[in-house]
């Protein structure tokens, strides 16, 4: 029996995104437990705000919501959008290094190493289990937000010195639009 029902949400709802160095962005996502309408609406308004950034995934700690959840479409037409809350990768294989850019750290793009080939479980924004064997894109993209849940972004992977070179020019692009 399903709780909740299917909404067409047409009020588009663009949200703040978090910038890096923010302290906020370190912060774990807590479990969902509870399935209700709004989520649907989160989902929604995570996905608005993603394709008017744009990009191609958001974890709802990027928002400022410190919840197990994330939205990803990949598809060129922008028409495939994909809910995954509370996700675990159950196993994985192989490695691909690509170039990553982050919505919370605009304008910056490095080579990073992940897992090729992933399979993830997960619940869809009304509580629905499923799991999910990916590849390519849409693994690295899955994993790329699975990492903001644990308060970690894909600036962790690279060297001390591109660190600080990242974190001063986000706080120098940071207190110019000030």
């Amino acid at each position: 029996m399903r709780l909740l029902t299917r909404f067409n949400y047409n009020i588009m709802a663009i949200l703040k995104i978090l910038n890096y160095p923010d302290p906020k962005l370190r912060t774990k996502g807590k479990p969902v437990k509870t399935f209700e309408e709004s989520l649907v609406k989160l989902k929604a308004d995570m996905l608005d705000t993603m394709y008017a950034a744009p990009g191609i995934g958001l974890a709802a700690v990027q928002i400022g919501v410190f919840i197990r959840m994330l939205v990803i479409d990949i598809s060129e037409a922008k028409n495939a959008p994909r809910c995954f809350i509370n996700p675990e990768i159950l196993s994985f294989e192989g490695e691909i290094e690509t170039e990553e850019g982050c919505l919370s750290v605009p304008a910056i793009y490095e080579s990073v190493k992940r897992f090729e080939r992933i399979r993830v479980k997960a619940q869809d924004e009304f509580g629905e289990h499923f799991e999910l064997d990916a590849e390519g894109l849409l693994s690295v993209c899955i994993q790329h937000e699975m990492d903001h849940l644990e308060g970690k972004l894909f600036v962790d992977y690279l060297s001390q010195m591109k660190q600080v070179r990242i974190r001063k020019k986000m706080e120098k692009l940071r207190k110019e639009t000030l």
